[in-house]
């Protein structure tokens, strides 16, 4: 191009403003409404566009056989941007409830039987993540990959890209996958997979830190004993309860056998970063796993605002994709896919009561 691009040659807007009309001819017969409808859930969709590319980025380098420590930030920073869209999506429904329930109304039927369900690059994110068909049947939310091969059916070319894809999306590795392995490779006590003594190492650990869960517990009854915050009895069994859970935790019982072994040292890896994460060479990777659970914390936060925003415009109503609307909306509020670094926060100890590190050397800084 003679004299170099313009700027909306650049960003193409001839043709991204041409996209506004709705199933209408000419955007002319589409209410401002309607056209405030598309726009906002249009800005969604583009949002979810650079998610996956920042989501893909962060998982290739997590996956890698070994990742430097010098890579680890550039993952943290891939999920910060992820984090600061989510923040902005979650912002952005006080731009949608300005549409009043009449309002949306008066176009609402035109939808039918199109649904949000049908986000295709939402879809995509869950996958990419790590969510499984399983967790969704489980949660009540439905098998994806049967609604989509469904819809493209039809003959449309998006619903054939819908359904492409996302069945291509559940054969992708997930950023969980690449955690868990990268977690697997988490030197404990110094020690790493495939060195003599590894088993043995991790083991140790496990145990003097559940003999200082124990301890710490029956700290807290002697102190819920003398301020007579509940009965002696009740608090002890609170505490075996406590106790009990952690080690079924760090043992993976909930997993079948096979899956044990693997499990444990992922898990034994987590609450070791979490309890020592002021070491220095665990500054990175705690930062890495604080930046999960704040992607799945504002994935949770966008999933109940748009409940709530769908509860204030159209109340309890069946979706338009049939749907039980606002039900369903809360249940993908409840599923968690990175449940182990929620559930490690149940059994962290404060930092005085901690057992020593062994080989404390193995997490300074090189000199």
């Amino acid at each position: 191009m003679p004299g170099g691009p313009s700027y909306w040659d650049y960003l193409r807007l001839d043709q991204l403003l041409a996209l506004q009309s709705g199933l209408e001819s000419e955007e002319r017969e589409v209410s401002a409404d309607e056209l405030h409808f598309i726009i906002v859930h249009q800005t969604f969709e583009l949002w979810f566009k650079l998610v996956l590319r920042q989501l893909r980025l962060a998982r290739d380098q997590l996956a890698t056989p070994l990742v430097p420590e010098e890579k680890v930030p550039a993952v943290v920073s891939n999920l910060g941007r992820v984090n600061t869209i989510l923040r902005l999506a979650v912002q952005q429904f006080d731009v949608m409830e300005t549409l009043t329930p009449q309002g949306f109304l008066d176009f609402r039927n035109k939808l039918v039987p199109a649904s949000g369900f049908q986000s295709f690059q939402m879809r995509e994110i869950e996958l990419l993540l790590g969510l499984e068909a399983k967790d969704r049947i489980a949660a009540g939310l439905g098998d994806p990959l049967a609604a989509f091969r469904k819809g493209s059916a039809k003959g449309s070319p998006a619903g054939q890209l819908a359904q492409e894809r996302v069945e291509a999306a559940s054969r992708e590795s997930s950023l969980k996958d690449a955690l868990h392995g990268w977690l697997l490779r988490t030197p404990i006590h110094g020690s790493s997979p495939g060195q003599a003594g590894d088993d043995e190492a991790v083991g140790r650990f496990v145990e003097s830190y559940l003999a200082a869960h124990a301890g710490h517990g029956a700290d807290q009854v002697e102190r819920f004993d003398a301020s007579k915050v509940m009965p002696r009895a009740r608090s002890e069994r609170q505490q075996e309860d406590a106790l009990a859970s952690a080690r079924a935790f760090l043992e993976a019982e909930d997993l079948p056998a096979a899956e044990r072994p693997r499990r444990r040292r992922i898990r034994a890896a987590l609450l070791f970063i979490e309890s020592y994460r002021e070491l220095p060479l665990l500054a990175w990777p705690r930062a890495l796993i604080d930046a999960v659970v704040e992607l799945e914390e504002l994935l949770v936060l966008w999933r109940t605002r748009h409940a709530r925003m769908v509860e204030r415009v159209i109340g309890r109503r069946v979706g338009t994709g049939g749907s039980s609307g606002v039900d369903y909306l809360d249940r993908t509020a409840k599923v968690r896919i990175f449940d182990e670094l929620w559930s490690v926060r149940t059994i962290l100890l404060p930092r005085a009561v901690l057992p020593p590190v062994e080989e404390p050397g193995a997490y300074g800084f090189a000199r």
